[in-house]
């Protein structure tokens, strides 16, 4: 069953998307806490291009590389990627409070289906945080 995770974006369509797939942007909002960040991101936004974001602890203790392939790419609406053999999509929707932007994935099955749900939900929560404080 996949997880989905979501949040809404007081902020036009335009800069929603450009700060979800913008390297730099990424690199800013893409950590599940304040002890985690990216330190290197990639992106080559198009269908069957790659991308790669170096997650790591602050204190250098540990870090992983979340690296994938685009499958679909729908400027400002859709992004579906390949990770490993599992899959996510990110929506993009117009509302009259914002853009609504979803998430869902596969889990792994390493870590229970909770804590896999609350680390994407705070990258999101961060990325609303960070279009918001940019826009705002």
């Amino acid at each position: 069953m996949r997880i989905t995770v979501e949040t809404t974006v007081a902020a036009p369509i335009a800069e929603v998307w450009r700060a979800y797939v913008s390297p730099e942007d990424i690199k800013a909002w893409n950590a599940a806490s304040d002890d985690w960040h990216t330190t290197t991101a990639s992106v080559d936004l198009r269908e069957g291009g790659a991308f790669s974001s170096r997650m790591e602890a602050k204190d250098g203790s540990q870090g992983f590389d979340f690296a994938g392939t685009y499958t679909r790419i729908v400027p400002e609406e859709r992004i579906e990627y390949a990770f490993g053999d599992r899959t996510a999509e990110v929506l993009f929707h117009e509302r009259p409070e914002g853009i609504h932007v979803s998430v869902s994935f596969d889990p792994e099955t390493t870590f229970p289906e909770e804590y896999q749900r609350d680390g994407w939900q705070a990258i999101l929560d961060n990325f609303k945080r960070h279009v918001e404080g940019r826009t705002g």
